[in-house]
């Protein structure tokens, strides 16, 4: 929601400085200083929930991590070749020089490779957008303290993970998705060996998980795969119900 500050900023600084440079118009290039200075600033303020989305969202050890890395710093040095052009504009007038308006338009190149590989991110591999399950709302997240190989509760599951739906929980850097069939329980690694996508993001449909990235299919009970391209299982794990208790047992490191 807040990209589309900086994206218009920026565009529109280095259009006013290139033509108040070339029609000799002191007013435009005023306007592209200003502009300029504040597409840095929203820039760093759009960043903020976009990095926040880096750390907490995207997954671990995926393609989508690779990519989120090259969109990070493709922005960042877009918003530093903007920033670098006020060291050949003058601070009196505002007039830029031929160098700033070239690092004005860089700025805006790669801003644009940022922007074809956030749609990327958005719409490949599905970061940021509002997953849902029928008759499940939005997936649940539950963070669990243990150590590895112990069986650990899953607070909650018992009373509230219901037949099809899928639970991402999260113990330190391990993400295991605790699913229930109309056969029972199963927990599983949340990564398809193909590029990492986030297996509690896709489908679960008769004892079957797809990946939402390029449609991967595993059998949730064995890990074996059921259909491409991932040509590698999945990791299952001990996941037991008794008591009113849903109780996992975290892998070995």
């Amino acid at each position: 929601m807040l990209i589309v500050f900086p994206i218009a900023f920026l565009v529109g600084c280095a259009v006013a400085d290139a033509v108040g440079m070339a029609v000799d118009r002191p007013t435009l290039w005023t306007v592209g200083g200003y502009l300029s200075v504040a597409g840095v600033v929203m820039g760093l303020v759009a960043g903020v929930p976009g990095f926040v989305d880096y750390v907490t969202v995207v997954p671990p050890a995926s393609s989508a991590k690779k990519r989120a890395t090259y969109h990070m710093v493709v922005n960042v040095g877009a918003l530093g070749l903007v920033a670098l052009g006020w060291a050949f504009r003058d601070w009196t007038t505002m007039r830029p020089g031929a160098a700033a308006v070239v690092l004005e338009w860089a700025g805006v190149g790669l801003m644009s490779v940022g922007g074809w590989l956030g749609g990327t991110l958005a719409y490949r591999n599905q970061i940021g957008v509002d997953r849902r399950y029928a008759n499940a709302g939005k997936p649940r997240e539950v963070t669990v303290d243990g150590a590895a190989g112990e069986l650990v509760v899953v607070p909650g599951a018992a009373a509230e993970l219901k037949p099809g739906q899928m639970w991402l929980v999260k113990c330190g850097s391990r993400r295991l998705v605790l699913a229930r069939t109309d056969n029972g329980l199963a927990a599983f690694d949340d990564r398809c060996p193909h590029r990492g996508g986030s297996l509690a993001d896709g489908a679960l449909v008769c004892g079957t998980v797809q990946c939402p990235w390029h449609g991967s299919q595993f059998d949730v009970t064995s890990g074996s795969v059921k259909a491409g391209p991932a040509t590698e299982g999945i990791a299952t794990h001990s996941v037991e119900e008794s008591g009113g208790e849903v109780r996992v047992r975290l892998p070995q490191e």
